[in-house]
């Protein structure tokens, strides 16, 4: 019975305890709840007033566009080559230098050819005298017409194998094929060259082209001519590009179009290799009323916003049109000189009082 009693007492000593704990936490939990709606503290006869932001509505310039990555290219680059055989004996251009159409950069052994060459030519001054005489016996009817044609026929081969011989030469010979930034050479002079072997890069960066793809979507939005500016990392300002050809078709894989536009690069500022954000001007409104993203609640398929009248938030429904990264345009349902609520928005309810901590 002693222990019957002692289970008792431990009992509603516990009891107790715990009833104590309860009473002492109530108060605190519900000034924490007040906190992390963000609402003032409030006793039961108070109604919640919320602190919240605004922004009375003006019209502003509005632009809808859209932020592409892209690459910038050169508008000609080639790997530089002979397209003979033989050993180098010259390289007379200096490496990241800038070379003109048609400079001569680099040469392979020719004497073989030359020496071919000079002794085709000594024999071009008898070739002639043959035709010349066969010409003035055939007056006279001294010699036949079967004469004259075959001194003739000797005269223009030997200009055909000085012609063929000439063009082996020149194949001796790397010529710029357009002016452009010589790049690394890959060569020696003393080094045996082959068609396969390469001697260094020729890039032309002036102009530089812009390489990117828009989505579907967008595709009828960008037509030859358009104009579009572009970004590159540790650059401050914009560059001016245009549009000047796009692919025939719509990628099956991707689903984009790909796009190439012109930058002009006079000074040379940029390099080809680096990304760019390129960014299409799709639409410019001037005089739009343009609503903060963070504004808007979207209730049941309806974009809804608060608007603050007499010191209490009243909520509107509105048509929206273009949207940018930070602001959608209102096509319907605000006007010019609305205050609208641009905090808080999720605790928000019909004629809940607020009051403006900052107004815009």
């Amino acid at each position: 019975m002693n222990k019957k009693l002692k289970w008792a007492i431990y009992t509603l000593i516990g009891l107790g305890i715990i009833a104590a704990i309860v009473y002492l936490l109530l108060p605190t939990t519900s000034n924490a709840d007040n906190q992390t709606n963000g609402l003032p503290k409030t006793t039961s006869n108070q109604k919640r007033i919320l602190n919240v932001n605004a922004k009375v509505i003006r019209p502003q310039l509005l632009i809808d566009e859209i932020a592409i990555s892209g690459n910038l290219v050169p508008d000609e680059e080639v790997d530089l080559s002979f397209e003979t055989s033989g050993k180098i004996t010259e390289i007379n251009f200096n490496e990241g230098s800038q070379v003109q159409k048609g400079q001569l950069l680099a040469k392979v052994n020719d004497r073989p050819l030359q020496a071919q060459l000079q002794k085709l030519e000594s024999q071009l001054k008898l070739a002639e005298d043959r035709v010349y005489r066969q010409s003035a016996l055939l007056k006279k009817d001294a010699v036949s017409q079967e004469a004259l044609e075959q001194v003739q026929t000797e005269l223009a081969t030997l200009h055909a194998d000085i012609e063929l011989v000439k063009a082996n030469i020149a194949l001796t010979e790397l010529r710029a094929p357009f002016d452009g930034v010589i790049g690394l050479r890959q060569v020696s002079v003393g080094a045996y060259a082959t068609p396969n072997t390469q001697i260094a890069k020729l890039t032309k960066i002036s102009p530089l082209k812009i390489e990117f793809a828009v989505p579907e979507r967008y595709a009828s939005d960008i037509s030859r001519g358009t104009n579009l500016t572009f970004r590159v990392e540790g650059k401050l300002k914009d560059y001016d590009a245009k549009v000047y050809a796009l692919e025939s078709k719509i990628d099956p894989t991707t689903h984009t179009l790909p796009i190439r536009a012109i930058y002009p690069n006079t000074n040379g500022e940029l390099l080809p290799g680096r990304y760019t954000s390129v960014l299409l001007k799709r639409a410019e409104i001037n005089d739009a009323i343009a609503i903060p993203s963070q504004a808007i609640v979207p209730e049941m398929g309806k974009d809804i916003i608060y608007l603050y009248k007499e010191g209490k938030a009243q909520p509107i429904e509105i048509i929206t049109g273009i949207r940018t990264a930070s602001e959608v345009q209102a096509v319907k349902g605000v006007e010019i000189g609305d205050t609208i609520i641009t905090s808080g928005t999720l605790q928000l309810r019909t004629a809940l009082p607020v009051t403006l901590d900052n107004i815009d």
